[in-house]
């Protein structure tokens, strides 16, 4: 919980509960079985709920694998502010990176969660989709804070958007990384190494340098 914001109640954080445990539910038998194999009846089952409680949370077992956040669109208002609120010395690079730190912390603290999160998607191209197509929304708003920050306008000035999607590069890459590694290394090593890399103008590794054991 962040300064400001007021503690949950018992009903909400019951809530919160549920929705976290039909994630949980999702990602486990989806990981076993296939996502195509799983119906909603199986995960309300798993889950001790009924498949109508399930709907009140997820339109699709779909949403429950790629929206574990109850509300998407707040915890991207939340890093636009942290972003507009980073120290002014900083890059704008860097205010982004200081934004998303709390973002890319949660791979690692729900480690088993989203390494099964992410094979599941990769296998199901329709996955890789829907979201990209439900991203739009969030990526307007990050753009947009860019475009404050730097006092630029994010209708007709390329910066913004171009550096939200080198940031947003280099986050995809890390995550790839970080999944094919096993979770062995943390995201958050990864994603400092990438923005490390950019930000050297990409100089070619010497020797075998790249984060794997650190040689």
């Amino acid at each position: 919980m962040t300064e400001g914001e007021q503690p949950l109640g018992l009903r909400e954080r019951k809530k919160l509960e549920t929705r976290a445990r039909l994630v949980k539910v999702t990602l486990q038998l989806a990981g076993e079985r296939g996502l195509e194999n799983v119906t909603v009846d199986d995960i309300a089952a798993e889950a001790g709920v009924s498949a109508r409680t399930f709907f009140n949370y997820f339109p699709s077992k779909e949403d429950a694998v790629m929206h574990p956040d109850p509300d998407p669109v707040g915890q991207t208002r939340k890093v636009a502010a942290a972003l507009l609120a980073a120290p002014a010395e900083l890059s704008p690079t860097q205010a982004v990176v200081v934004a998303m730190r709390p973002y890319i912390d949660r791979f690692d603290e729900e480690r088993d969660e989203w390494l099964t999160r992410i094979s599941i998607i990769e296998r199901d191209p329709g996955l890789i989709v829907r979201m990209f197509s439900t991203q739009r929304e969030t990526e307007q708003i990050l753009v947009d804070a860019i475009a404050r920050r730097t006092g630029l306008d994010a209708a007709t000035d390329f910066y913004p958007l171009l550096l939200f999607k080198v940031v947003g590069g280099a986050m995809q890459a890390a995550c790839q990384r970080w999944h094919e590694l096993g979770g062995s290394v943390r995201m958050s090593e990864l994603f400092d190494t990438a923005i490390d890399t950019l930000a050297g103008g990409m100089p070619v590794p010497t020797g075998t340098a790249v984060i794997e054991g650190k040689k």
